[in-house]
């Protein structure tokens, strides 16, 4: 009985130690090669994969939160650096102190050579040296007999610069995929932030915040957007002169013509909504093709205004004043503004 007993007990110990010991089967083995060459492991890549650059890199997927967030992260990391690396306003005062210093012979022309251009360069702070290049200087010369540029002129070429990357870091803020273009709704958050900070429009409602920034945002769309996507290039924005004209509102003593002739002001808001109110004659929120016809007396022909075609958006109201779009931004009453005042399509082109 013992001599059983015994023979148990080994083979469990035995048995034990097998159980422990690793599991380096076959089958595991080209399983865990199989997944190790689909997850990019050990693949042999071509050697120009060191020299050329990724073109594309993928978005993360939607269900990856952990990619989405770092990607986040690092994009707000990058867009802090890019902010950090902008020219202060003393930055540039003492920029034009140290021009003012340099000024070439004969001074009252207040223009520097290169030479000149050179010494300043050694003397201001590491971020303003980027923009004294020698195509910088080239750009701005203009055949003076002495070899001179008017600091004037690079001056504010300096600050336009600037003014483009703040402007571009602003709108990139907005950008939710990364990929360097603004939604409708994007726009819209952009412009809405922005409605506090500017003094001419201190005067509207917050009520009327909605149809304002519908107004604004349709105008940029309609030009930046001719095949409808529904998105706008940053770079778009920055190069049309839409930006400067709403940013010219921050002005606190802009004259009344120039806030007449200014799409985004107030007056114009107010006046583009007191035309809609005026053609929708049965206040449904809509307008018809008849009540779209009587614009500007007549302006619009049966071919603008028929359905399908291109160019015209839909113009509808709904309840109270929430997403509002403005009239068609092309048009002005032909005693606002000279020139034509509707660019008529012909639908047969």
């Amino acid at each position: 009985m013992s001599t059983w007993v015994e023979k148990l007990k080994e083979f469990n110990e035995e048995k034990s130690k097998e159980d422990a010991g690793p599991k380096d089967t076959t089958e595991e083995r080209n399983m865990f090669e199989q997944y190790y060459l689909e997850w990019g492991g050990g693949r042999k890549r071509d050697p120009s994969y060191s020299v050329i650059p990724c073109f594309y890199t993928p978005l993360p997927p939607e269900q990856d939160l952990i990619l989405q967030k770092l990607r986040e992260e690092s994009r707000a990391a990058f867009l802090t650096r890019k902010s950090a690396a902008l020219l202060e306003n003393e930055e540039l005062q003492k920029l034009l102190d140290l021009l003012e210093e340099h000024l070439s012979p004969p001074v009252e022309d207040r223009m520097i050579n290169y030479e000149d251009y050179l010494k300043v360069k050694d003397q201001v702070s590491p971020k303003c040296k980027d923009y004294f290049s020698a195509i910088t200087f080239s750009k701005l010369y203009k055949r003076d007999p002495h070899g001179r540029i008017a600091i004037v002129e690079f001056f504010h070429y300096v600050m336009r610069k600037v003014w483009l990357q703040q402007s571009r870091i602003g709108l990139s803020l907005y950008d939710i995929s990364g990929l360097g273009y603004l939604r409708e709704a994007d726009l819209e958050n952009y412009i809405l932030e922005m409605i506090p900070t500017l003094p001419q429009l201190d005067g509207l409602e917050k009520s009327f915040y909605s149809f304002y920034v519908c107004t604004a945002v349709r105008k940029f769309f309609f030009f930046l957007d001719p095949l409808r996507t529904g998105k706008i290039k940053i770079q778009d924005i920055l190069c049309c002169s839409f930006l400067d004209e709403l940013l010219e509102l921050r002005e606190e003593g802009l004259p009344r013509e120039r806030q007449d002739s200014n799409w985004f002001s107030a007056a114009s808001a107010l006046r583009v909504y007191g035309q809609y109110l005026t053609l929708d004659t049965d206040h449904n929120g809509m307008l018809s093709k008849n009540e779209l016809g009587r614009y500007g007396s007549g302006t619009f022909d049966f071919r603008f205004s028929r359905p399908g075609v291109p160019g015209v958006p839909n113009i509808r109201r709904r309840d109270g004043l929430q997403d509002v779009p403005g009239l068609h931004p092309g048009t002005r009453e032909p005693e606002d503004a000279p020139g034509p005042a509707v660019p008529l399509q012909d639908p047969g082109l």
